[in-house]
């Protein structure tokens, strides 16, 4: 099914796609360029806020839908590029721009799959969605696409990000905790008052000793760090407050809620999530995409990263082309083989499915 003119308008795509600036918040352009995409080949979609998305030609209702995934925006580019960011520069078998890793490889061979597949009649549906706001996990993106009572029930779903074309079988959720200890002040030469510090050093070696007994056997263990801290105004008065910040990367075998109450369970502090919306995930052992890709030798493992599978309440997995350290560096690059890899990679588990 893979042809060469595949190959080529999905890069012709992605080269497009990166000379368009497409900042979180700001990918109507890049939206654009996927609706014109489509329209060349006379497939419909839908679009809402910068999401794009569309259903084959054939779809059915009385089918399992299959969501194919991957987003649009970008970070904002670092101070050491070496290459213009917002243009397409190949070299040595590569392009080199901002957001072809990560994740514009994904998707433009998600996209050109979606289209190898489209007027066919498959025994599922196949639903493209091209969203927004993935960087900043914003509520204007994939999440507002699934509330849509005009998108369809999907039964799971393929994210397109960069794994080496390796399965992502289950994702670590996250959970960002505020947290605020209260003391007493007093003056720092008296044996006066409650230093909310001290307190707070308390908490935190709680937080580090403690071991979630709950291990997964993909994911590991829960982790949770503490990366942030303030406290005092003035060298000699005992600080009454002191305020730290909890990182929390979850397996699935704990939701956001259970860990924050034994996190509550463990220190002094006032703690307040700032949302428990970026839940953790793993495909149901037997799943056909599992089948799909032992048949087809794909090797599978745990991310620590996160995606926008996190906002899905329905099965999914992740995979794509690329390498997820390549990431938000400067130079991001994808090679073009990794490319064509990624479109045979996705048409290959979605023909085993078949």
């Amino acid at each position: 099914m893979y042809t060469d003119q595949q190959f080529l308008d999905a890069q012709n795509l992605l080269a497009q796609l990166v000379a368009c600036p497409s900042l979180s918040r700001e990918e109507h352009g890049t939206a654009a360029i996927i609706q014109d995409f489509l329209a060349a080949r006379n497939i419909a979609f839908h679009t809402l806020g910068n999401n794009v998305w569309a259903t084959n030609k054939q779809f059915d209702a009385s089918k399992p839908s299959i969501l194919l995934n991957s987003h649009h925006d970008t970070v904002k580019p670092n101070a050491s590029w070496t290459h213009e960011p917002f243009a397409a520069t190949y070299l040595d078998g590569k392009m080199i721009g901002l957001g072809v890793n990560d994740a514009g490889a994904s998707l433009v061979s998600l996209i050109s799959t979606f289209c190898s597949f489209y007027e066919q009649t498959l025994p599922f549906n196949l639903v493209l969605a091209a969203t927004a706001e993935e960087e900043i996990s914003g509520t204007g993106g994939i999440e507002s696409v699934l509330k849509s009572v005009e998108f369809p029930e999907i039964s799971w779903a393929i994210v397109g990000e960069p794994t080496d074309c390796q399965l992502a079988i289950a994702e670590k959720g996250l959970m960002v905790v505020d947290a605020e200890v209260k003391g007493v002040a007093g003056h720092a030469a008296r044996n006066e008052g409650v230093n909310a510090i001290y307190l707070a050093l308390e908490d935190i070696n709680n937080i580090k000793a403690f071991e979630f007994p709950e291990v997964s056997p993909v994911l590991g263990p829960v982790k949770c760090t503490v990366t942030v801290i303030n406290a005092g105004k003035q060298h000699n008065v005992v600080p009454d407050q002191c305020h730290y910040t909890i990182d929390c990367r979850v397996n699935e075998c704990y939701s956001l809620e259970q860990v924050l109450e034994i996190l509550r369970g463990l220190v002094q502090a006032e703690l307040t999530p700032r949302s428990i919306r970026l839940q953790s995930s793993k495909i149901p052992d037997g799943h056909p995409v599992l089948e799909a890709a032992a048949a087809l030798g794909i090797t599978t493992y745990g991310s620590p990263t996160l995606s926008d599978q996190a906002l899905m309440h329905f099965p999914s997995v992740k995979i794509g082309p690329g390498h997820s350290g390549r990431s938000h560096t400067a130079d991001e690059f994808i090679y073009l083989e990794e490319l064509k890899q990624g479109i045979q990679t996705y048409q290959n588990i979605l023909s085993q499915l078949i």
